[in-house]
Parts: C-alpha cells; sequence; structure tokens
C-alpha cells in the first residue's frame, strides 16, 4: 500500500461523524486535542489552474494513463499492482497544451493534465492522481496541491470585506473562508466561560467559498468557534473545532474567539477617540526608533504598580523610572517605539504562567540558566515570534485577558502622548503551528492552502517555523487586512516585517496603499529583506527583499555598516567569534588575542561603514581603498552588491536590535579582554553614532544606550525575564548574569561556554553606573545632533548623491577614521557638516587643505554635551580636523 492512502478513523476531535452528524453541539464543547501522528502522503502534483493539473517528474509508457479519484468520505487506498479502492468516483484526464502559469515556474517538469469536471466540488473531497495500467493497476499515486484552482475559482473572495464577527444594533454577522470544507457550523457561547447554547448551519456561497450565518440582534460579548468539516491531507476527514481566523477578540488562552465591535464605547479608554497622536512624518529617514518588548520594558521596574508590571498599562504610569526614560528619549529625537510582536501569540500561558526562582549564584555559573530554562515553556516571556491569531493583542500583557483590546489603546495613547509614535512587529511569514496541530488556526480551516509546500507537499519551515503563503491570494488578503485594522482600530504609526523577503512585493505594495489610506496619513513600513530559503532569488515570484524592493518606498535592514561594524555573522560560534573583530571592536587596530585579520580587511570594513554612511545607495559613487571609483552597487558584499536602496528611505541602518548578541556583549567577545570599561562604553556609543551619522533610518534597540548586556545570550527569544532585562535606574546592564541558556550557546564541544565563562568570571568588564550613565547621555546627545541636523538625514538620493563626500577616503587613506562631509548650501541651516568616527585607541587627524579657510566649529550640542573627551579635544585648526580617541565628533560650518 503505498504511504498513507488508507482510511483513517480518527476525526479531529476524536468523535466520528455519523450520517445525521449528530452531537453538534457536544463537539462545539469539546476541547481540542492533539492530533495523533500525522500520516502524510506525498503531494507532488500541482492544480495550475482550475483546470489543469501537472505532474513533475511523471513518466508516462504507452498504455498508460493518468486518473483523478475521489472521495467524500476520505477513504481511498491505492496500492502499487491493484486498483485503486474506496473512490467515489474516478475521472479520466487528457493532455494538456496549456502554458505553465508564471507563478508555478518553480516546479518540476512532467505533463499537464486538462479536467472536465465541477472541480469546486472535488476540492471538498480527498483526491489522488493515480498513475495506472491500461488495466487499472495502481503504477503510482500522488495527492495534489490545490492553491492554483483555489485562487481561480474563488478570486472573488478578495473583496469579501466581512470576513470575521460583526456585531451591530439590527443584527450580527459571521463569515468565514473555507471552500473546501463539506459543513461548517457556528458555535454560540453566551460568554467567555458559557458553554456553547448552539450549533448553528452556516451557508456556503460558492461565488466566494465564504460560509455565513446572520443572527438578529447586537450579540458582542458571545463567544464562538467554528465546526469544520473537511477533509485533510494528513488525517483524513476530519471535524475540526476552530477559532475565528479574523477575531478581534478572543477569551484567554484564545480558546474561544468573542464577538467584538472596536468602534463600541466599551472597548475605548477615556478619550480615545479625541485623543492627540504624534504629526504625520515628513519623511521615511526623520524615523529614529527604539524597538523595545512589552515585557522587558517594565516587568523589572520597581516604580510601576506591580499588577502593571509587564503589562501594556507600564506604559500608562507617566512618572515610572521608564516612561522617564522614554520621554527623556523623545526629548532628545527619537520618534517611534517599535514594539516586538503584540498580536496573539501561542508560547505564553495569559493565565497561570510561572515566575522561576533564580539563584543568586556566581556570574559564570551555570545555575540561573538551568532555573530558568526548566519553566521556559511556561513561564511569562516569550519575544512572540508565533503568531496564532494576527487579529487580536496578546492577552498576557493585559491585566485581564478580556481588557486586552482596552489596555492596547491605553498603551497607545500613552505612548503618543509622550510624543512617540508606535510601530508594530508584524510576523505574517509563519504561523506557531499548522496542520492538525492544536494551535493550528489557517490549516485547520483550509488544509494546504494557507502554507508554502515543498515539492512533496511539506510544509517549508525555511523561516523557523510553518511558513505561510502569502503568494497565495487569500493568505495576501488576511496580511493586508490584518496590516488595516492595526492601523485603523489601534492608530500604528509604522511597522516593522519579520522575514520580509519571504513575501511578494506585490503584496507588499498592494499592503503600504491600503494602510496609508486607512490611517489618512503615510504608514512608513520596514522590515527584513533577508534573501534565503525555497524564495531565495525570486524562485516563486519577485520578493520584499532587499534587492527587490529598490524603488517600492518600502525599507529593509541594512547589513552592510553592520557585519562591518560589529564584525563575523550572525551564526559564527567557536574561536570565530572572538577572532572575527569588526571596525567598532578593533579589526587590525586593536587586535585581540586570537585575530588573524590582514590590513586589507581594515581598509575594506571601512569602505563598508561608508556604504551605510551614504544609506547603501545603489548608484552613490565611492573612491574605494584601491583607488577605484565605483557605484556602491558595483561594490561587492559577499555575492550581492553593497549598494541595493534606490532611496534612503529604503534602508534601515543598525548595529543592535533584539536578535543575536547585544552590541555590548558582542564587543564582549571580540575587545582585547585588557579594554576598561570606559572604552568598552566608548566602542558602543561609536556604534550608536554610525547609526545616527548615517542617511536612511535610524534604529536602536531597547537598552542599547545603557550598555544593554543578555550575558552573551545570543538568541534570548525564550530565555526568560532573567536575561532579557533593563535596569532604568542605571545601576547595572546585567552582564554577568550567569551563563547564558546552554541550547543556543552552548557550543561545538562546549567551546562558547568555554569562551563566555572566561569572560563572565572578569569582574572587570561589567560597567558601573558611572559608564552606563555616561553612555546614555551621550546617546541622549547624538539623537539630538541628528534631529537638528537635517543634513544627517536627507530625504532623497539625488541630495545625497549632490551633498555627501568621504573626505579622506580612497588609496591612501587612514582607515580608522572615517569622514563624512554634507554640503548644506540652498538649503538653510549649517552651510555644511562634518561628521568623525575614530575607532582607534589614540587620537587621529584628517588634514583637509582646502577646508584651511573655513570656520568650523564643534557642534553645539557637542560644546555643552556629556563626552567630556570630544568637548576638550576635538578640534580645528587651519584645515586639520583632530578627533580623539574612540569618539564621534561632529563640526559645522555656520
Amino acid at each position: 500500500m503505498l504511504p498513507g492512502i488508507k482510511p483513517l478513523a480518527w476525526v479531529g476531535l476524536s468523535l466520528a461523524l455519523s450520517a445525521a452528524w449528530a452531537g453538534d453541539l457536544e463537539d462545539c464543547n469539546a476541547e481540542v486535542p492533539e492530533p495523533p501522528p500525522a500520516v502524510q502522503p506525498p503531494a507532488e502534483a500541482y492544480w495550475l489552474d482550475a483546470r489543469t493539473l501537472q505532474w513533475p517528474g511523471l513518466r508516462l509508457q504507452a498504455g498508460e494513463r493518468v486518473r483523478l479519484h475521489h472521495a467524500r468520505a476520505a477513504g481511498l487506498r491505492a496500492v502499487a499492482g491493484e486498483a485503486v479502492a474506496g473512490a467515489d468516483g474516478a475521472i479520466d484526464l487528457q493532455p494538456s497544451a496549456a502554458a505553465l502559469p508564471a507563478r508555478f515556474r518553480f516546479i518540476g517538469d512532467g505533463p499537464r493534465f486538462a479536467i472536465r469536471a465541477d472541480v469546486a466540488a472535488l476540492l471538498r473531497e480527498q483526491l489522488l492522481l493515480v498513475h495506472e495500467a491500461a488495466d487499472g493497476r495502481v503504477i503510482a499515486a500522488t495527492g495534489t496541491q490545490t492553491p492554483g484552482a483555489l485562487d481561480e475559482l474563488y478570486a472573488a473572495a478578495q473583496a469579501v470585506a466581512d470576513l470575521g464577527a460583526h456585531p451591530a444594533r439590527a443584527r450580527t454577522r459571521f463569515a468565514v473562508w473555507a471552500p473546501t470544507a463539506q459543513r461548517v457550523l457556528l458555535c454560540r457561547h453566551a460568554g467567555p466561560e458559557a458553554p456553547a447554547m448552539a450549533a448553528e448551519p452556516m451557508h456556503f456561497d460558492a461565488a466566494t467559498g465564504v460560509w455565513r450565518a446572520e443572527f438578529k440582534g447586537d450579540l458582542s460579548g458571545q463567544a464562538y468557534r467554528y465546526l469544520v468539516d473537511v477533509v485533510t491531507p494528513s488525517h483524513g476527514r476530519v471535524r475540526n473545532l476552530v477559532t475565528d481566523p479574523y477575531a478581534v477578540a478572543l477569551t484567554a488562552d484564545s480558546r474561544l474567539s468573542l464577538v467584538a465591535d472596536l468602534a463600541s464605547p466599551a472597548l475605548k479608554p477615556r478619550g480615545w477617540d479625541a485623543a492627540p497622536r504624534p504629526a504625520p512624518m515628513q519623511a521615511a529617514t526623520d524615523q529614529v526608533i527604539y524597538e523595545l518588548h512589552v515585557r522587558d520594558f517594565s516587568v523589572g521596574d520597581a516604580s510601576v504598580r506591580p499588577a502593571w508590571r509587564g503589562k501594556y498599562l507600564a506604559f500608562t504610569e507617566t512618572a515610572s523610572d521608564g516612561m522617564r526614560h522614554l520621554q527623556a528619549l523623545a526629548r532628545a529625537g527619537l520618534t517611534d517605539v517599535h514594539l516586538l510582536p503584540v498580536f496573539d501569540v501561542a508560547s505564553v500561558p495569559e493565565r497561570g504562567c510561572k515566575t522561576p526562582t533564580v539563584p543568586d549564584a556566581a556570574p559564570d555559573s551555570e545555575a540561573q540558566q538551568a532555573a530558568v530554562m526548566a519553566l521556559a515553556a511556561e513561564d511569562c516571556f516569550n519575544w512572540g515570534y508565533d503568531p496564532w491569531h494576527f487579529n487580536t493583542p496578546e492577552g498576557s500583557y493585559a491585566t485581564d485577558p478580556l481588557r486586552r483590546v482596552v489596555e492596547f489603546r491605553q498603551m497607545v495613547m500613552a505612548l503618543h502622548r509622550a510624543g512617540l509614535r508606535v510601530g508594530m512587529d508584524m510576523v505574517y511569514n509563519h504561523m506557531a503551528a499548522a496542520g492538525q496541530a492544536r494551535k493550528s488556526v489557517l490549516d485547520r480551516l483550509v488544509p494546504g492552502y494557507y502554507h508554502r509546500l515543498d515539492a512533496r507537499g511539506r510544509i517549508e519551515r525555511s523561516t523557523c517555523c510553518d511558513n505561510t503563503a502569502t503568494e497565495h491570494l487569500m493568505m495576501a488578503k488576511l496580511m493586508i487586512d490584518s496590516a488595516a485594522l492595526w492601523v485603523r482600530e489601534y492608530r500604528i504609526d509604522s511597522m516593522r516585517f519579520d522575514l520580509m523577503g519571504h513575501q511578494p512585493r506585490e503584496a507588499m505594495e498592494r499592503l503600504q496603499i491600503r494602510v496609508d489610506a486607512e490611517a489618512g496619513r503615510p504608514v512608513q513600513l520596514l522590515g527584513e529583506g533577508w534573501n534565503f530559503g525555497e524564495v531565495a532569488d525570486g524562485a516563486r515570484f519577485v520578493q520584499a527583499s532587499q534587492l527587490s524592493l529598490n524603488g517600492s518606498g518600502i525599507a529593509s535592514f541594512s547589513d552592510r555598516a553592520r557585519d562591518a561594524a560589529r564584525g563575523g555573522s550572525a551564526g559564527e560560534g567557536g574561536d570565530d567569534s572572538v577572532r572575527r573583530q569588526g571596525w567598532l571592536n578593533g579589526l587590525v587596530h586593536a587586535p585581540n588575542a586570537l585575530a588573524e585579520a590582514r590590513p586589507e580587511a581594515l581598509l575594506a570594513a571601512a569602505d563598508m561603514i561608508r556604504v551605510g554612511l551614504a544609506g547603501s545607495l545603489r548608484g552613490f559613487e565611492l573612491t574605494t581603498w584601491r583607488g577605484e571609483h565605483k557605484r556602491l552597487d558595483a561594490i561587492p558584499y559577499g555575492d550581492q552588491p553593497a549598494g541595493f536602496a534606490s532611496e534612503p528611505g529604503e534602508v534601515v541602518n543598525y548595529v543592535e536590535n533584539h536578535d543575536n548578541q547585544t552590541l555590548f556583549d558582542v564587543n564582549v567577545l571580540k575587545l582585547p579582554l585588557g579594554t576598561s570599561r570606559e572604552d568598552r562604553a566608548r566602542v558602543q556609543l561609536l556604534g550608536a553614532a554610525l547609526v545616527a551619522f548615517s542617511q536612511g533610518v535610524a534604529y536602536f534597540h531597547a537598552g542599547q544606550d545603557i550598555l544593554r548586556s543578555k550575558s552573551l545570550d545570543r538568541n534570548s527569544y525564550d530565555s526568560g525575564d532573567w536575561f532579557n532585562r533593563l535596569d532604568w535606574r542605571y545601576q547595572t546592564n546585567h552582564f554577568g548574569s550567569g551563563l547564558p541558556p546552554r541550547q543556543d550557546n552552548f557550543g561545538k564541544d562546549g567551546r562558547d561556554w568555554a569562551l563566555a565563562r572566561e569572560r563572565l568570571a572578569d569582574p572587570s568588564i561589567a560597567p558601573g553606573p558611572a559608564e552606563i550613565a555616561w553612555a546614555r547621555d551621550v546617546f541622549r546627545d547624538l539623537l539630538k545632533i541628528r534631529a537638528g541636523t537635517p543634513l544627517l538625514r536627507l530625504p532623497s538620493a539625488a541630495e545625497i548623491k549632490k551633498r555627501v563626500s568621504f573626505p579622506g577616503s580612497g588609496a591612501g587613506q587612514n582607515p580608522v577614521l572615517i569622514a563624512t562631509r554634507i554640503d548644506g548650501r540652498g538649503l538653510g541651516g549649517y552651510r555644511a557638516v562634518l561628521t568623525f568616527i575614530n575607532a582607534a585607541t589614540t587620537a587621529q587627524a584628517l588634514e583637509l587643505p582646502e577646508e584651511a579657510g573655513a570656520h568650523w566649529a564643534l557642534h553645539p550640542v557637542q560644546r555643552r554635551g556629556a563626552d567630556a573627551r570630544v568637548r576638550d579635544a576635538a578640534r580645528f585648526r587651519a584645515g586639520r580636523f583632530e578627533v580623539p580617541a574612540r569618539s564621534a565628533a561632529v563640526f559645522v560650518l555656520e
């Protein structure tokens, strides 16, 4: 028997389907179980549209045929050498000369077949494409991948504007897209904790694939789920109890969807409708972003009332240490707080999460991480990159999950009052679960549609988890509708898209148009445009990736200057994590004990820093260390061009975010061990200066300004509060909180832990309050400089090409001192600006004879700034600029 082609007795809720479909109400009250092991047959054939199938790799001999067998009860059996059994019927297929649609350019060669049948009805049954001998014996069999047919048959569903539950005074409507379901019932509950009181039939619209139900009156506050009879690829015909993917409210732990009208006064904080918000951004390059996790912000802040720590409401405590910190950053020039995922996530219990007791152990002990990780699956912390429901705020951040909508809005109001725009981390590229898993939603409604599949029909997982397929019409619609909801209902100002390169550019451009329209103002979009996985290099569609987004106005993170500054790469480990220094932390100019780099590496890194300072623009021209005059898109960065953006608003500059080690921790590994606390702080602020002085969008990680450490944890997504702490009283940066969690930090043969142990045990590394306060104040000076100096955030590539240059670059350069000159003539304000970053351990100078007659002065902010070394020792004399060791200085021509 071919694998998996057999009747399956299990039916989703372990309840047999009967001819009378008995027990509907009982089924509505069941708990969703974990399924038995999947028996997943291959699905190697593709529906190219609603008329054509292609079977890659199939070789037909004379006299053989291909038939499509179908069975409503999903009892098909195909055994090699025998006739197919359990079918309700079979359809003979004929060869087709249809062209291969562009969306399927990635599939392998194979014959195409035309089908003449009621395909919409067939897709509600179990299907098996069978290669048969002339006498009907099975030679081979495969399942089919259905999105091509579903997208053609139900293209009209893209225009459906009322998916989900919609209460109004006269009636309440429910709508769910489930075109392959055989039957859908609406399970209704009188309230969040009440048992189901009815299992109502829903009615199918054949034009859209939407099931609908309508009831008199406003049912706000009632709970509901869908009871769906559907054929799955892995478990045959099942009865699935599923929450609503368009739900805007949920009960605790997302057990039930709730009927809610987000325009209802009951779901609005006092003053919501008239609440002020920051003015629209004039240019994308005006953004200065602070990436922050809701729980990190306040869980350790003793100035917040205990019940609000780690919650949305902590942002409403205007006199707390954390809010005073954000208010000070806003006054200095911060524009946006970007929140790590705040939609409903699957990894944190919304009630009853546990807090580990972490022992008071040595700074290099294993004990702390052992205590944290013992409760990691049950604790209150996760980054949240595991979406469950896209359209509902996460309930663990609310004082009660039923108050999540109101309290989220209170948080937004509080940040807006502080003068800060609110950004969200949007994660549409994968789901927390798929298939028949208990926390799967999309795949239990329309099996095989919402997720991207490989050539055998298995879900791709290149993102980390179960990849979604936003190239499919209704997954793109869900993403766009969801983003529009957050902008419209929660006044989100900007968005960061996780692994955006796994989404089509076309879908992202439609999303941009939609959210701008909903907001009535520009909503800035940025994201991770990384190019990898099954979609890499445009294999399936034109991606929303670095190289493909140019000209779209959508920004992507630049790893060019980031990697040059930090050294190494995100995936390095062992001795490489020490050996591979960056421009900031000693490459060639301050080698550590394992360093092996040659001088050419420092010169190349210096040029890559300049690429970042110029906004990674394709058309900007630079004279390289080899003396070659090149456009940035002609300078290699690995196998890609260094310049990838068309406009500065399309690039995000950063040296640290939530991923990987913090900059402080990277520097702990790469700086020479004897580096002083003061110099560690100075190197950290050079990284901040690099971002502040670069053309494009400036992006900082929360705590970067106060030397944040995660005790060398390279992947703290599930490392609990302990390894993700922030101290808004500026007493500690939490370096030396114990060895980081073993699972991602042990390294080959324990080498990473050995390197960490050596450093964590060194009492000379952790900064004290003086270094932390110094870093805080110098960082704020950098924000003030950027905010008060428009030349550092020019709005167009044309202006940057016209005005930006790099004195001292080219052959014979001094690679540890990087100068950027920006001509301000005709713009008002400063006639010119010169920024300097000196990474060396000694003072450096740059002779510019052409400036000898000019009257350059230190920037007004730095003349009275927190960095005494710059205030006292950065100077200009007769064409000579002097910059003290490990310092960033800005000179202005007034």
